[in-house]
């Protein structure tokens, strides 16, 4: 009964800290910490992807999109936890409001997890509205994003469904060296293929503390949440701190289309210390204290990590960041009882948690890989694991109006502790490919081909149809229109 009411409660618990945030940043934005007419210190307006506070703000471009810099300091996403945007440099825009109607035709050959190994092939029509609004000033930057989406399959009516995407984004310049930072993103999803395709860049985490969402179940209903709130002092020319609070929800509704999956939560929190040696080089120290849990049938496992991480950065240029951080993680794993008559006694152990990561914007392409090994949690599987992930996404400007992009990750997880349902330790492959015309002012074509392989050998949602294949064609109208003028 505890189990049943804790994930009854997990998703109004999403909802409330969606909402918190959203309108504790609207309140924010409205109080002016210090007056902005009298702080002369202040820059002019930033471009959206730009840390407001505490990052080296693009004072202009030159003729290859290299930005120069100013004495504000870079927060390294090792330190600061956040993803590599990959839009190109010419795609940036602030102050906008966006929106875009997109119907998609796709056909699956695993569109329903099969437990006889004979993979149910079927075709899908998809309607997606989505809409941006992304604000600048000279102290604040905001975007906020919704992207619903209904889907329909041809031979699988009972599994059509209703798709929430909404993402708050939130900074706020407190003073001339403290940064205020909000994020949120919720999901309901009834097909994981649709995420791939709302946005034709998908960021690339270069941090430590990244949710685990690489064990797949293709078409299934899940609820997810994500979220951080995070502040940054820039005390002197060269040094920062900082402080981040990180949460994540993961929650299967109906579990028999998951047999094998379980729900998930963590929470977590980091301090850190950036020194900067030059204009490019960068040095610093991270903390991170990690809550990670999972919810099988027969209760739960929880594991606590603690992680000292040792971080160097280096910038060639403002639009071009390599980065690498090492140090040693540990963990207490407590998990349930297999029957009565079979417990498991709490395990204590040592890891080495590293990692790397680059990242390059320019105007007519853009590229980010990363590769970490930490401890992280299951994803839905039993308990926490130690994961190898190595994640890139490539986007190339074509022509004037054709572009293409590839994104892909290869995901290892392994059980911290033994499996309460045997061995369910694997790897998940994915890919995505995507090309976009773009046919006058508001219309645009998309083709792109999808595919995820996955070996786990105990959890039946995928042990059995390991493969996915999608292959898609999706005709969109956009809009965009200035905010302010």
């Amino acid at each position: 009964m505890r189990i049943c009411s804790t994930m009854n409660g997990l998703k109004v618990t999403m909802v409330f800290r969606f909402t918190v945030l959203l309108l504790g940043a609207s309140i924010l934005a409205c109080v002016p910490v210090v007056s902005q007419t009298d702080d002369t210190r202040l820059p002019s307006p930033v471009p959206a992807q730009t840390d407001i506070g505490n990052s080296a703000t693009p004072v202009n471009d030159n003729d290859n999109g290299n930005r120069t810099y100013d004495d504000r300091m870079q927060t390294p996403p090792p330190v600061s936890g956040e993803a590599y945007p990959t839009e190109l440099v010419s795609e940036e825009r602030s102050n906008f409001l966006r929106g875009r109607l997109s119907f998609t035709s796709a056909y699956m050959d695993n569109a329903l997890a099969s437990l006889n190994g004979r993979p149910v092939s079927d075709v899908s029509y998809s309607v997606a509205p989505y809409v941006r609004v992304d604000e600048t000033t000279s102290r604040m930057h905001a975007a906020l994003e919704y992207a619903p989406g209904f889907t329909f399959y041809q031979r699988l009516n009972a599994r059509n469904g209703a798709d929430h995407n909404a993402s708050i984004d939130f900074q706020y310049r407190l003073s001339p060296h403290v940064t205020f930072l909000a994020h949120d993103d919720f999901l309901k999803s009834s097909n994981i293929f649709n995420q791939l395709t709302v946005s034709t860049s998908q960021p690339v985490s270069g941090g430590a503390q990244e949710p685990n969402l690489s064990v797949i179940a293709p078409v299934a209903d899940l609820l997810s949440n994500s979220g951080s709130l995070g502040i940054r002092y820039q005390f002197a020319r060269n040094s920062m701190i900082g402080a981040n609070g990180t949460f994540f929800d993961l929650h299967y509704p109906n579990p028999a289309q998951v047999p094998g999956l379980y729900d998930a939560g963590s929470q977590g929190g980091s301090a850190f210390y950036s020194f900067r040696i030059s204009r490019r080089h960068y040095i610093g120290a991270n903390y991170q204290y990690q809550r990670l849990m999972a919810y099988p049938v027969n209760g739960i496992t929880k594991t606590q990590t603690h992680a000292l991480l040792f971080v160097y950065t280096i910038y060639p240029t403002l639009n071009f960041s390599i980065s690498f951080f090492a140090g040693p993680q540990h963990a207490d794993t407590i998990q349930p009882p297999r029957s009565q008559a079979q417990s498991f006694p709490e395990l204590r152990q040592w890891s080495p948690a590293a990692g790397a990561s680059l990242s390059w914007q320019g105007r007519s392409n853009s590229f980010a890989i990363s590769y970490s090994h930490v401890i992280s949690g299951g994803g839905g599987l039993t308990g926490a694991v130690e994961m190898d992930n190595a994640t890139g996404a490539i986007r190339q400007r074509i022509s004037k109006t054709l572009t293409a992009s590839v994104s892909g990750s290869y995901v290892r997880n392994n059980l911290l502790g033994p499996s309460l349902i045997g061995d369910t330790n694997g790897h998940s492959t994915s890919a995505t490919a995507l090309l976009e015309q773009h046919v006058g002012e508001h219309w645009s074509v998309q083709l792109g081909y999808s595919r995820i392989h996955q070996t786990y050998s105990n959890v039946a949602a995928v042990s059995l149809t390991p493969s996915t294949n999608r292959e898609f064609v999706s005709v969109s109208y956009q809009f965009s229109r200035p905010l302010g003028r």
